[in-house]
């Protein structure tokens, strides 16, 4: 095992590949919080407490949400906001850019990973959080991009991954 024994990081798709998009209303969005909420209490009860969240919109969101409901319940859980760049939210819609710095300001570390955007910097960002922890929740359609880099990467460390497959049909 690598990386922090007690430490889970996140991986998933931003809503541009979510097949619900932004509306978190869908069932299957549902569905997916409802799994992911039980893989972070099945993590914390395996001892995992420190939690990194990579911050993006979409299932980094998710997580973070669902890491700062554990931590109202259990307070010994910290929850920490990898960053790739100073800038990574400010382009995105007004309302998620509320959201974000609402979460921002509720994680207990934050780890600012390039100082400023480069093309690399979201795959650092997800380097680093792999390189810090010993657990991967990977919310994932299989699909080329930072996310599947980002569990590929987890494998070739030892670290465990965690897959909530993302179910493309509406039940």
């Amino acid at each position: 095992m690598r990386g922090r024994p007690s430490a889970c990081c996140f991986t998933g798709h931003r809503p541009g590949k979510l097949p619900w998009g932004y509306a978190e209303d869908d069932p299957r969005c549902i569905d997916l919080k409802r799994r992911l909420r039980d893989a972070v209490e099945t993590a914390y009860a395996e001892g995992y407490c420190h939690f990194l969240c990579g911050m993006a919109q979409g299932c980094d969101l998710y997580a973070c949400e669902c890491v700062l409901a554990l931590r109202d319940r259990h307070p010994e859980v910290t929850v920490e906001a990898a960053l790739p760049c100073p800038t990574q939210a400010d382009a995105w819609p007004a309302p998620q850019q509320v959201r974000y710095r609402r979460l921002l300001s509720r994680c207990d570390y934050e780890t600012m990973v390039s100082a400023a955007y480069s093309p690399s910097c979201m795959q650092r960002r997800d380097r680093y959080m792999v390189d810090h922890a010993s657990l991967l929740i990977a919310m994932f359609d299989g699909s080329a991009g930072g996310t599947r880099y980002t569990v590929e990467y987890a494998m070739r460390r030892g670290i465990d991954v965690v897959d909530l497959p993302i179910v493309e049909e509406q039940k």
